[in-house]
């Protein structure tokens, strides 16, 4: 994928050690990647979504907005696509480096017997009636390998995972992200705005795509939907959907949902991103009682898994965002896993566990 002649992983991987603020991202289907680089200064941050309004640049958002974990927007002072640009841009460029005391983010021990005991603090109000969804995520630490390159990383999964947006995301504030995600959070396809339901996981078998979907997984994807359509019709006009259908997403498949709509105007972005994350893809429902009980019940804090990542154009540009979903923070020779999956009260905990591990594999088969 990378052309010959372009040594950009003595270019790229430096960066992630840096104080420099950049992205390199790669949308689906798209054979160039675009970089985003901000040459000085700390990113933009803001408390919450609606902070984005009016601006444009390249977000990082979390599951849940903190003062250590806020909402950051990389300003695009150079972006570069394709190798031949991404090259040049970096050429000669100083890096300034990150101070040698800085402490890695913590991330607790999470092991099989904490997502048990956390799996049955989430079905007991779902079997009460409280909820009718919720998201139990979970994560895991990994050693690297001696040899581990970012840049290899975020080139390896372009190769394997043509239908996932891919990216590479570091800045002094979060740390670095290497992340490949089917999901539209909100976007712009030829003048429409575009988000999607996608809820229910099956594993592939070998290449074949499965279809036998359980009540469990459709009932997921049609709660998924019915709260997209109910935000969409306050926010948008003109809606129409395209679904369900199976769309495959590394080594799972999902049950997904198309939803085209119209918008006055670009302005206002920041808010709509508030009104549709989280969704219940990642959250549950009823959404804020469901949110404030993951908060309080997952045991670890989920940081940028979950949350929003790509490119804002609020100036009428193309805008790509994306639910940041099988992804992994690198902090130095170790890596940080996320996976989720959607409870109902039908869940069986070794098949949500089973759902979890599928998921981090799609991380896990692309380190290099």
């Amino acid at each position: 994928m990378i052309e010959s002649g372009y040594n950009l992983q003595n270019l790229i991987d430096p960066l992630t050690q840096s104080n420099l603020s950049f992205a390199l991202y790669r949308l689906p289907w798209e054979k160039d990647p675009v970089l985003v680089l901000q040459r000085e200064g700390m990113p933009y941050a803001c408390a919450s979504l609606p902070g984005l309004n009016g601006k444009s640049g390249f977000v990082l958002a979390p599951f849940c907005a903190t003062a250590r974990q806020p909402v950051v927007l990389i300003r695009p002072d150079r972006k570069a696509i394709g190798w031949a640009e991404v090259a040049e841009a970096l050429s000669g460029l100083e890096i300034p480096m990150a101070d040698e005391d800085r402490q890695p983010l913590a991330t607790p021990d999470y092991g099989r017997r904490d997502y048990a005991a956390a799996f049955g603090r989430f079905i007991e109000p779902l079997r009460a009636g409280a909820f009718r969804k919720l998201v139990l995520s979970r994560c895991e630490r990994l050693d690297l390998p001696a040899s581990f390159s970012p840049l290899a990383t975020f080139v390896n999964a372009c190769r394997h995972y043509p239908r996932m947006m891919i990216s590479l995301v570091h800045t002094p504030l979060t740390g670095t992200w290497i992340g490949s995600t089917p999901e539209i959070i909100l976007s712009e396809e030829r003048g429409r705005w575009h988000t999607v339901s996608l809820a229910g996981t099956m594993p592939m078998q070998g290449e074949t795509v499965p279809e036998n979907w359980s009540l469990k997984n459709r009932e997921e994807q049609m709660l998924v939907s019915a709260y997209l359509r109910d935000v969409l019709g306050r926010v948008g006009a003109r809606l129409t959907e395209e679904g369900p259908y199976t769309a495959r997403a590394g080594q799972v498949v999902h049950l997904k949902t198309d939803f085209f709509f119209d918008l006055e105007t670009n302005e206002n972005l920041g808010d709509i991103l508030h009104e549709l994350h989280p969704t219940p893809a990642v959250c549950g429902l009823p959404k804020q009682a469901a949110y404030d009980f993951i908060l309080g019940n997952e045991g670890y804090e989920r940081g940028y898994y979950s949350g929003v990542i790509g490119w804002l154009d609020s100036w009428g540009g193309h805008t790509s965002l994306y639910v940041n979903l099988r992804c992994m923070r690198v902090d130095g020779a170790r890596a940080t896993l996320y996976a989720g999956g959607g409870i109902l009260p039908s869940s069986a905990e070794e098949n949500e566990w089973e759902e979890t591990r599928h998921k981090m594999d799609t991380m896990r088969r692309i380190i290099s």
